[in-house]
């Protein structure tokens, strides 16, 4: 059994940074992709940027302005978010998938003011 733990949100004005954070409990591997979805009020969730390995992958939204990582021997995945907007705001969740089984963090808000 995989758990997720994220932490790290909070309010921040527009153009501002936060670093999101999500510990992982159980076994989880380099070849197992880790990322961030987030969902805003009345939308549906979407992907913000997933890392398998070194690869990683990014919505346009946010491309250039958010960075994930991982390190492997924490089991943590990180994302460095710079040059916030409001449109930003949402719930970001913490993801993995494990043998096709999809596992996923509490949430943690972030809130973008203008």
């Amino acid at each position: 059994q995989v758990q997720l733990v994220e932490s790290g949100g909070g309010l921040v004005q527009a153009g501002g940074s936060l670093r999101l954070s999500c510990a992982a409990s159980g076994s989880i591997f380099s070849s197992n992709p880790m990322g961030w979805y987030r969902q805003a009020p009345g939308r549906q969730r979407e992907l913000v940027a997933t890392i398998t390995g070194s690869r990683t992958n990014y919505a346009e939204s946010v491309k250039g302005r958010f960075t994930i990582s991982r390190d492997n021997a924490k089991n943590t995945v990180y994302l460095q978010m710079n040059s916030l907007k409001p449109e930003d705001t949402a719930v970001y969740y913490c993801y993995t998938n494990i043998f096709v089984t999809p596992y996923w963090g509490q949430g943690t808000q972030v809130t973008v003011s203008s």
